[in-house]
C-alpha cells in the first residue's frame, strides 16, 4: 500500500484516527464515498473499490456495535452525550488552526473523556 504524498487532516485527526478501527486510507475513502472530502487516490480502481468494501464492512459493523453495546447497556446515553459533546468539538478542530504546541493538551482531555465514558 503506498504512503501518503499529503495528509488530508491535521495532527489531532490524525491521532484520533489512529487510535480509532480505521485507517487514514479508510477515512478518507467514507469521506469521500459520503462526498464530504474529495481526494485523489493513486491506487487501480480496482483496488480502490476493494478499500471501500472494506470500509463499507467496517463501518457497518461498527454500528452494529454501537447498537449491540447500547441495547445492553454498556453505552448508556450520558455516554451518549460525551461523544455527542467531543464530535461537535472535532468538529470545530477539523475546521480550524490549532497551535502545535496546544495539539497535545487538546488530543490528552479528548482521551481523558473518551477513557471516563468507557470506564468499567
Amino acid at each position: 500500500m503506498e504512503e501518503f504524498d499529503k495528509s488530508n487532516f491535521n495532527n489531532i485527526l490524525r491521532k484520533i484516527i489512529k487510535k480509532s478501527l480505521f485507517t487514514e486510507r479508510q477515512i478518507e475513502i467514507i469521506l469521500n464515498q459520503k462526498s464530504l472530502l474529495e481526494s485523489k487516490f493513486s491506487i487501480s480502481k480496482g483496488a480502490y473499490y476493494r478499500q471501500v468494501s472494506q470500509s463499507r464492512e467496517k463501518l457497518v459493523s461498527f454500528y452494529y456495535t454501537i447498537v449491540l453495546l447500547q441495547g445492553l447497556g454498556v453505552i448508556l446515553p450520558d455516554d451518549i452525550d460525551v461523544i455527542s459533546k467531543v464530535s461537535e468539538q472535532i468538529r470545530v478542530i477539523n475546521e480550524s488552526d490549532i497551535f502545535p504546541e496546544r495539539e497535545e493538551d487538546v488530543i490528552s482531555v479528548i482521551d481523558r473523556l473518551v477513557r471516563q465514558a468507557c470506564s468499567m
